[in-house]
């Protein structure tokens, strides 16, 4: 008996050890085996991250979810860009590495609700009968991006033994407004080598952006040969095959971009405004060389996130019907972004290509401005704020004190005769007026505003 109960106690202290290695050796294999599934984990409905204390400021179960997963009734911009955020969230995405574009985002969410890629769009928006026909039109087209392109310039910037323009200007025109363009041609928009008030100068290089003439508003001229003409002698023409509304001139930014990162895409900033504005090209210069050197130098904030004018924030959409900028509340609802007016922006041209591949993730917005702060917003880059970019004029009687216009970077708006007369006038700098214009390393670097605008 006694060797009997020897042999069990040898037996189990010999075999125990193997079971245990055994039972890990699977345990192992079975965790390495889940984590190499590509199956997504399936998450709940409402995704809560926990805390790690138990007061009720700071509950473990918070009242509002983190992520709410599943749209609700709402606007219908903000329904469509939830789709397009959650497919980029890495978190939501598990372990799906797709890339659903604009189109695809879209018509998964369309295909969950009555709304289809037609007129049977318009159903997503409540009383869609009663609102502008600019809004209706808009809804209709808002998913297209693909418009071909009806006059280029293929070499503004890369004709052989060409330098990269130290700054690209894009500004937005219509097909009518030839003495608009013509008075920047002769004035703050001439091309070629153009030197600084102060500094050397650079390399401008300069580009309108143009759709087709909208005829439902009016009866027009076809105006494609003249068109040709002038694309032929100035060869400073972009022309997109989209009609030229206030709501399309977001498209212009999305597709200027797209045409930047191929025919430009080693500029080093980029100006982008409108046809009725004043630019002191000459100071603008001195200012974006300073930066670039104070760039070099460590002492300022990386090119790639370059962005100034004249930021608005805490910005509301507007709900009057009969004012230019109306948005509908079926259509958007919350606060802008952060943005800035659009009558002139600078950005670096590293963040121009940035802006190309964001907005392939940001659904359409009729305001172009607000457009551009959703991008930003996604890149995490704050519009800077310069008290030289006036798009909304001088303040008050500032306009008749001898040296505004020697203290200013851009002004909005004015004449062609204006702007002619301006020119003339600002081409000798008066003694009294010497170095008021404020560089971008004056400003607040922070984005911080000195007055919040509600409005355009």
């Amino acid at each position: 008996m006694p060797m009997a109960r020897c042999r069990r106690r040898t037996l189990l202290c010999v075999c125990l050890p193997c079971v245990l290695v055994g039972n890990l050796f699977i345990y192992i294999v079975v965790s390495v085996c889940m984590t190499m599934s590509q199956s997504p984990i399936r998450l709940p409905k409402r995704f809560i991250a926990r805390g790690v204390s138990n007061s009720a400021a700071l509950a473990p179960h918070p009242l509002r979810p983190f992520w709410n997963l599943r749209p609700d009734g709402g606007a219908l911009w903000n329904r469509l860009q939830l789709v397009q955020d959650r497919s980029h969230n890495p978190i939501l995405r598990g372990t799906q590495v797709q890339s659903p574009d604009d189109e695809g985002s879209a018509s998964r969410y369309l295909a969950g609700t009555n709304c289809s890629r037609d007129r049977a769009l318009t159903l997503c928006v409540p009383n869609v009968k009663t609102l502008p026909e600019q809004i209706r039109e808009f809804v209709l087209n808002m998913h297209r991006r693909d418009y071909p392109l009806l006059l280029d310039q293929p070499a503004m910037c890369h004709s052989e033994g060409q330098e990269a323009p130290l700054l690209l200007m894009a500004i937005k025109s219509q097909e009518g407004n030839f003495e608009n363009r013509q008075a920047i041609r002769q004035t703050w928009g001439r091309g070629g080598w153009v030197k600084g008030l102060e500094g050397k100068g650079g390399i401008v290089r300069r580009v309108f952006l143009l759709g087709k003439q909208d005829s439902s508003v009016g009866h027009y001229a076809d105006m494609a040969d003249l068109l040709e003409l002038e694309k032929g002698r100035y060869r400073d023409i972009l022309q997109w095959d989209f009609k030229d509304t206030f709501f399309n001139l977001t498209l212009k930014d999305v597709l200027f971009w797209h045409w930047l990162s191929h025919r430009c895409p080693d500029a080093r900033f980029v100006f982008k405004g409108d046809d009725d504005v004043f630019v002191r090209t000459p100071a603008l210069l001195d200012a974006l060389l300073r930066e670039e050197q104070e760039s070099r130098l460590g002492s300022r904030r990386e090119m790639r996130d370059f962005f100034v004018g004249d930021v608005i924030k805490n910005a509301v959409p507007l709900r009057q019907t009969s004012n230019k900028y109306f948005i509908p509340e079926s259509f958007y609802k919350g606060l802008y972004p952060p943005y800035a007016g659009g009558g002139g922006v600078v950005y670096s041209g590293a963040l121009a290509l940035r802006l190309k591949e964001v907005s392939q993730r940001v659904h359409l917005f009729p305001i172009d401005d607000v457009y551009l702060g959703m991008c930003l917003q996604r890149l995490a880059v704050p519009p800077v704020h310069h008290r030289g970019f006036l798009t909304f004029d001088f303040p008050k009687k500032e306009g008749k004190k001898p040296c505004a216009y020697h203290s200013i970077l851009l002004i909005h708006k004015r004449s062609p005769k204006e702007i002619l007369t301006l020119w003339e006038d600002l081409k000798v700098p008066r003694p009294d007026c010497v170095n008021k214009t404020e560089g971008f390393g004056q400003v607040a670097i922070t984005a911080k505003l000195t007055q919040t605008r509600n409005s355009h």
